[in-house]
């Protein structure tokens, strides 16, 4: 009687205790999802990369976070990256599917960036973009201490508007640097029972990296991600990537304070870009579950030629684009 009363014990502290960092991820989370690849989905909360890239590019990735818990989270990201031909302007278009517990969050926003040569090498990209997200909180999911209490409130089902904006810095293919707000509004959108589900501060992003050649085959790239959120701590992921033939990725992340993260990428073909990452808590939740998994494919529309390094890049009038060596970011 008195070990089972020690193992209901443990089993309620236990449920108790997943609980509580379930609350503590609710309430401080980022207003944006969480990536460990980010370096392959700048687009997605920073408007001024858009018109950057080299081709037209389509994204899609999911996130299956803390695997072994029921009701973590699941993200999944279909973007895309449009450059004008005139080579100054862009368009994009993001929608993003979070779930989380009871709640289910769909962001869909359009972005449009301009870009400009600060110099000969240098170009500085200013984005925008506007959109919302369609909030659906059901609570007669999940299981809660007094069931009563769920069974009162409303399901919410509601549309939040949004804007934000970004500027984005790179020069020679060898370095970039970002800065965004993806969301000015923050919680000013959200009533007061919202409010208590949903954090929606405003929240800062600055990306950078930098792209070292090694050798003819070999480059590597250190890269950083940094997220803040008035009263919240600032999450920092830190990252660095080999690149090999310009095919094979590998590289390392940190998220400081919370998890590592082992990832890799293959140029299946000139157009097609696969990458995984896993990550590993180092923080409590490590005893709880085996980690996260996260997979990202990348598709270059109107890109031809073989990936070398024979020929620099060239752009032919009426003809789709030709890639010889590919940028890494």
């Amino acid at each position: 009687m008195i070990d089972r009363i020690h193992k209901l014990t443990s089993i309620r502290f236990t449920y108790l205790f997943i609980t509580m960092l379930f609350s503590f991820y609710f309430l401080n989370a980022q207003n944006e999802p969480q990536y460990t690849q980010y370096m392959y989905n700048i687009g997605s909360f920073n408007p001024a990369y858009v018109g950057t890239t080299e081709t037209p590019e389509i994204i899609g990735a999911y996130r299956a976070q803390w695997i072994d818990l029921e009701g973590a989270p699941r993200n999944i990201r279909l973007g895309a990256n449009f450059p004008f031909s005139n080579e100054k302007m862009g368009a994009g278009l993001n929608i993003v599917n979070n779930q989380l517990g009871p709640t289910t969050q769909t962001f869909i926003d359009l972005a449009y960036s301009y870009q400009f040569k600060v110099s000969e090498n240098t170009k500085l990209s200013f984005g925008v973009d506007v959109g919302g997200s369609f909030l659906n909180v059901d609570f007669s999911k999940g299981n809660f201490e007094n069931p009563g209490e769920s069974f009162d409130r409303a399901n919410i089902k509601n549309f939040y508007f949004s804007i934000g904006a970004g500027l984005f810095l790179y020069g020679d293919n060898k370095w970039y640097f970002g800065a965004s707000i993806p969301n000015f509004l923050g919680d000013s959108v959200y009533n007061d029972d919202v409010a208590k589900i949903i954090e929606g501060d405003m929240q800062v992003n600055l990306i950078g990296g930098y792209v070292f050649d090694i050798n003819e085959t070999l480059k590597f790239k250190p890269a950083f991600l940094i997220n803040a959120i008035d009263g919240a701590p600032v999450t920092a992921n830190l990252s660095a990537n080999f690149l090999v033939n310009d095919r094979l990725t590998l590289g390392a992340s940190y998220r400081v304070g919370n998890a590592i993260s082992g990832l890799a990428g293959f140029q299946i073909t000139n157009s097609t870009f696969a990458g995984y990452s896993y990550d590993y808590n180092t923080n409590p939740l490590s005893n709880f579950t085996f980690g996260s998994h996260e997979v990202v494919l990348k598709f270059y529309l109107g890109r031809t030629g073989s990936i070398s390094k024979k020929s620099k890049n060239k752009k032919l009038k009426g003809k789709p684009k030709q890639i010889d060596t590919p940028r890494f970011f």
